[in-house]
């Protein structure tokens, strides 16, 4: 019996570390786990704005901007995020041909707040409130699903604050450098398998639950906008990455199984109903983004961007249990081996009348993540996402809503890194967006 409970505590410290990975995914938008949208009027452009930068959103698309700023303006809203299809289908050898799941539908609300205001002729400054990175993934029927020692719900919240000071060094040129202040925490749901000795079968022993507390760390962000003539403009923005520190405990509660004598086995080798502390960390990517901006006519403009996010840096992910003895399981790494992604956007601007403007959008994004780390954790996967918004404005209060549709490509998964076992199959993912920002 004790090589049969040596054996389940192994399988559960490599299912929870495993699981920990989870802390550095999330499903949309841009590619990888950041969110683009982040504010209504950009996104109505498909998010190119870089080159125009000229509503408070300006804080999160290019700091440039805001040196332009003649007056003080207050913008909030929020973005409605929802999947309309998330399936998967396995493959062999695990979990199967013909082996089918679906996510739970996904509905989040990431906000945004912005301040602008001049000083003077010369300097502006702005405040910033925004999410631009997420996480939700739920799968379907959690005591079933065959990816539930992986995950059967992962999510991740990251909030931004970002002072701003703009500089208008020419009437046509603007310089803008700001602080991030960025606080995040993490969730993971799963299940702890084992396989039962006196059936030969893979059974559920336990439920993970881990959370995180708030982390905080810092980076910067900066940007240029140089406004050349009444037809031509374009801008340049960068923003720093932000390496996070995570703290938290993870906590299982056992399933019986039906068999007293096993569980009773289970229960001598696994830390159940006890915090068991961890330590991670998540180094979340630089992003750069160029735009031109073109005045067709009087009433028609268009903007074409081009944006890089630094993802290479996420190569690994350390995992650290802090506990005392008998509170802890092994430290190990999880690879990741993402990649530097691009994503190619396209945004029409058509002034209907002096108070109100129609948009319209593409974007092509790239995914960063290689197919060996494809998972119920996060089945990222290039995608193209089109684009229509409204804006009007007025004296007072004027509003900003724009509507988005993603389609992911087929994702497959067909093989792993070496050391890890398979999970194999196809993903389908289609989503849409609305925001929706009040402007005055």
């Amino acid at each position: 019996m004790r090589s049969r409970g040596g054996f389940i505590g192994r399988a559960l410290a490599v299912a929870v570390i495993a699981a920990l990975g989870a802390l550095a995914a999330g499903p949309l938008h841009a590619a990888g786990f950041s969110i683009f949208e982040q504010g209504s009027r950009a996104m109505g452009m498909a998010g190119a704005f870089t080159a125009q930068a000229d509503d408070p959103s300006l804080l999160y698309h290019n700091a440039g901007g805001l040196a332009f700023v003649t007056e003080r303006e207050i913008s909030t809203g929020l973005t409605w995020i929802t999947s309309t299809e998330a399936e998967f289908e396995g493959a062999d050898p695990f979990p199967g041909a013909g082996y089918r799941a679906e996510q739970e539908g996904l509905s989040e609300f990431p906000p945004h707040l912005y301040w602008v205001q001049p000083l003077n002729d010369t300097w502006k400054f702005g405040l910033g409130v925004n999410a631009p990175f997420g996480l939700t993934t739920s799968w379907e029927n959690p005591d079933e699903f065959a990816g539930r020692f992986l995950s059967s719900k992962a999510a991740l919240r990251a909030i931004d604050v970002n002072p701003t000071i703009g500089w208008q060094i020419t009437d046509s040129f603007g310089l803008g450098i700001g602080a991030v202040g960025r606080f995040s925490d993490v969730e993971l749901n799963r299940h702890v398998g084992a396989v039962n000795p006196f059936t030969q079968r893979v059974v559920n022993v336990g439920r993970l639950v881990l959370e995180s507390e708030f982390g905080n760390a810092f980076g910067w962000n900066a940007g240029i906008l140089h406004k050349v003539n009444n037809s031509f403009s374009w801008g340049l923005s960068y923003r720093s990455k932000i390496d996070m520190d995570y703290d938290g405990d993870a906590r299982l509660d056992q399933i019986s199984t039906g068999n007293a004598q096993f569980d009773a086995a289970v229960r001598a080798q696994l830390p159940f109903g006890v915090d068991l502390p961890v330590e991670t960390n998540i180094e979340f990517p630089d992003q750069a983004s160029l735009g031109l901006a073109f005045a067709l006519t009087q009433n028609v403009l268009v903007e074409t961007d081009f944006n890089w996010m630094g993802w290479s840096t996420f190569d690994q992910v350390p995992i650290e249990f802090v506990g005392g003895a008998g509170n802890s399981l092994p430290d190990t790494e999880i690879p990741e081996e993402w990649d530097d992604a691009n994503s190619y956007r396209a945004g029409l601007r058509w002034t209907a009348s002096p108070t109100s403007e129609w948009r319209f959008g593409f974007v092509f994004d790239e995914t960063p993540q290689p197919e060996e780390s494809v998972s119920p954790l996060l089945p990222d996967a290039d995608r193209m996402g089109y684009t229509i918004g409204y804006g009007r404005t007025g004296p007072g209060l004027g509003f900003d809503i724009a509507l988005m549709y993603i389609d992911f490509k087929e994702r497959t998964r067909g093989r792993s890194f070496v050391g890890e076992g398979p999970f194999f199959g196809t993903y389908n993912t289609q989503a849409a967006l609305l925001g929706v920002t009040l402007n005055w």
